[in-house]
């Protein structure tokens, strides 16, 4: 099976283009970047709570603290979240129910926590619908890895960010573009 598209700046934009324009689009927003911009997976996404990402005061932790529960490998980890997704975040609360902050941070039109499988299709229609041949619900983690490694971001910090143990699980993450080649060869 082929790995998840990596996705370009300019086809996120499309995406986020596309979402803007139809129904829970700020929903939607904020679910895509999350993956894009702190590379959560889908399962991870759909098991946070309002309270894994929300302080009591309402505003946006820059910490998530997953337990074993909602990750893959049912080993707690940390995610971190950069301002900018801090921001969005943020945006999206305001569109929300508060009341009671057990309550899953994203939610179906049907008021129902996401499962993992069905926050998985609906990440394939996002892509698909708005054009993105061969995206999927991984395309943000690998955009994430990719982005951060060609920042030369070292690859210890990269597997503590992604969640993996093993040093091969998060190098099959990462896009090897020519640009990246080029600046490679530059640095002699």
């Amino acid at each position: 099976m082929a790995q998840a598209k990596t996705l370009t700046d300019k086809d996120l934009r499309k995406v986020l283009n596309y979402i803007a324009i139809h129904k829970h689009a700020a929903r939607n927003r904020a679910m895509l970047l999350i993956t894009h911009w702190a590379g959560m997976r889908v399962g991870e996404v759909s098991a946070l709570r309002i309270c894994d990402v929300f302080n009591e005061d309402f505003s946006c932790k820059d910490e998530i603290r997953l337990s074993r529960e909602q990750t893959k490998g049912r080993h707690a980890r940390s995610v971190f979240l950069a301002d900018k997704l801090r921001r969005e975040l943020t945006t999206y609360f305001a569109t929300i129910d508060r009341s009671d902050t057990s309550k899953p941070l994203f939610s179906t039109q049907k008021s129902c926590k996401f499962s993992s499988n069905s926050l998985c299709q609906h990440f394939f229609w996002l892509y698909r619908n708005a054009g993105i041949d061969g995206a999927s619900s991984h395309s943000g983690r690998r955009g994430f890895l990719s982005s951060l490694s060609s920042k030369s971001v070292p690859l210890k910090v990269l597997m503590e960010l992604a969640g993996h143990r093993q040093a091969q699980t998060t190098m099959r993450y990462i896009d090897v573009t020519a640009d990246m080649k080029r600046a490679a060869v530059e640095l002699i």
